[in-house]
């Protein structure tokens, strides 16, 4: 209990922290005059200080350090407070929007995903498009991993949840003395490289206001847009190749960018197996669908046909989903290959979804070496990533996330499935939610959302997204009885 009390103390600092989030929505408002929605996200970010500032100061008496197990609490507790509290501007203003509905958006916007159920994005106050980016922005590298820098001013250590929260490949890579730090570190380059991108989003075309909403989703690879038909809107070849080059900076881990920036050293990223996999996949997709799509006669021309291939792979390939076209129409081949690839492709410490690249280099050389020793069953065969051993207990670790990985997307597509939805939509539906992509195929293709989705399939398509972000253990750690147990 006393444990218990400790984790709400620090919930309670966090969230008063997170009152800063409210700063550029109600910015926005004063800026375009929109004094309706500066109200409510006023009042919303009182709200939230208030709440923040009671669970601190009630609970200050049984303020500690936190237990290593605590930090999967924190996480969990943490995610599931931020949600709550960031979905309240949808309910009480534009769009209004039910709670089902407003709990789904914010969802989709703290884990990254950028799917929405809103309609008229077009005429959507242009502070709830920013409240909109500014979530998928904080949640681009997770809001505890934010934490882990403040922490410190609330009078606890990090490191209990850095190791909840960051994936195996980087839960013990320490590139500064201390974890804050480490933090620190990460998010100042996440914040500069957002910068660039917004200038280079403004320079290429975009209003200031889009490119400082797109800079944010760019980065966290959320693909969420200010207009209903998302990048096509634009329709310049100057912003998709910025955005490009961006989804696939954020699709590598931000440890290689802090080494090859901070330190001056570029050779980072050619010693990264999860960076090479990642320019190596996408450059070997392009050249394969744009043959598929070409030999399909979708478009006029190869130059049409490389720029719609190109950037729709890009995006699809690192768990992002913005569009400039319906891919549906696509031969099948090509929309099943990049939500594969969606899967598997993004490196680990990097703000993309799915089970990360690492898990899957870990999961193919385990079969290699399994095969391997079958033939010489007295050899000595260590696992090796990027030239460094694997344990054994990472890699049965790793197998073991595998399996429950796809066992929950089993789950998710047999529960979708039970609510009446065709098996394309469910399938893609499970995929991408759990990998915080966004566009699938069926009802929630490229060229719709989910606002069409039932209540049921509404909330389990939010509890995919937040299964997806916290890492599955995170969540299902504290189902065991070995977690309660003192």
């Amino acid at each position: 209990m006393r444990s218990l009390l400790a984790v709400i103390n620090v919930l309670g600092g966090l969230l008063a922290i997170f009152t800063v989030a409210y700063a550029l929505p109600m910015v926005t408002a004063l800026i375009y005059h929109e004094m309706a929605e500066l109200q409510i996200f006023g009042l919303s970010a009182a709200a939230t200080l208030v709440l923040g500032s009671a669970m601190f100061l009630v609970t200050r008496h049984f303020r500690a350090e936190l237990k290593p197990r605590d930090g999967y609490l924190l996480v969990v507790l943490g995610w599931i407070i931020a949600i709550s509290v960031a979905a309240v501007p949808y309910i009480v203003g534009e769009p209004h929007l039910s709670l089902t509905k407003a709990y789904f958006e914010a969802v989709a916007g703290l884990t990254t995903t950028g799917s929405t159920v809103i309609n008229d994005l077009d005429h959507l106050p242009k502070s709830v498009n920013m409240w909109r980016c500014t979530l998928v922005w904080l949640g681009g590298m997770g809001i505890i991993v934010l934490a882990v820098a403040i922490l410190p001013l609330l009078g606890v250590g990090g490191m209990q949840m850095y190791r909840a929260e960051m994936p195996a490949a980087v839960k013990d890579a320490r590139l500064t003395p201390r974890i804050t730090e480490t933090a620190k570190a990460m998010w100042l380059i996440y914040a500069g490289l957002t910068a660039v991108c917004s200038l280079a989003l403004w320079l290429a075309g975009m209003s200031p206001f889009d490119a400082i909403c797109h800079s944010f989703s760019t980065m966290a690879l959320a693909g969420l847009s200010t207009w209903n038909d998302n990048l096509s809107h634009f329709n310049s070849l100057a912003i998709e190749l910025v955005v490009m080059f961006f989804l696939i900076v954020s699709a590598i881990n931000f440890a290689t960018h802090f080494v090859a920036l901070r330190r001056g050293d570029p050779t980072a990223y050619k010693r990264d197996p999860e960076a090479r996999g990642v320019v190596i996949w996408i450059l070997f997709s392009i050249v394969l669908l744009t043959a598929v799509v070409y030999h399909a006669g979708i478009y006029d021309g190869f130059g049409a046909t490389l720029r719609k291939v190109s950037f729709t792979t890009v995006s699809m390939i690192t768990t992002t989903g913005y569009s400039i076209d319906d891919y549906s129409h696509w031969p099948l081949f090509a929309p099943m290959w990049m939500l594969f690839l969606g899967c598997v492709t993004c490196s680990t410490g990097s703000t993309g979804g799915g089970i990360k690249q690492f898990r899957a280099l870990v999961l193919i050389k385990q079969c290699f070496r399994e095969m391997f020793l079958l033939v010489h069953p007295q050899a000595v065969a260590p696992l090796k990533i990027g030239g460094q051993a694997v344990p054994d207990r990472v890699a049965y670790s790793v197998l073991a996330f595998i399996s429950v990985y796809f066992l929950t997307i089993v789950v998710l597509v047999l529960s979708l499935l039970a609510t009446n939805m065709d098996l394309l939509s469910a399938l893609t539906a499970a995929i991408v939610n759990i990998n915080n992509l966004g566009p699938g195929m069926g009802v929630i293709g490229p060229t719709s959302n989910y606002a069409s989705l039932s209540n049921a399939q509404t909330w389990i398509c939010s509890l995919a997204m937040f299964l997806g972000r916290i890492e599955l253990f995170t969540f299902l750690v504290l189902f065991s009885r070995a977690f309660w147990r003192k």
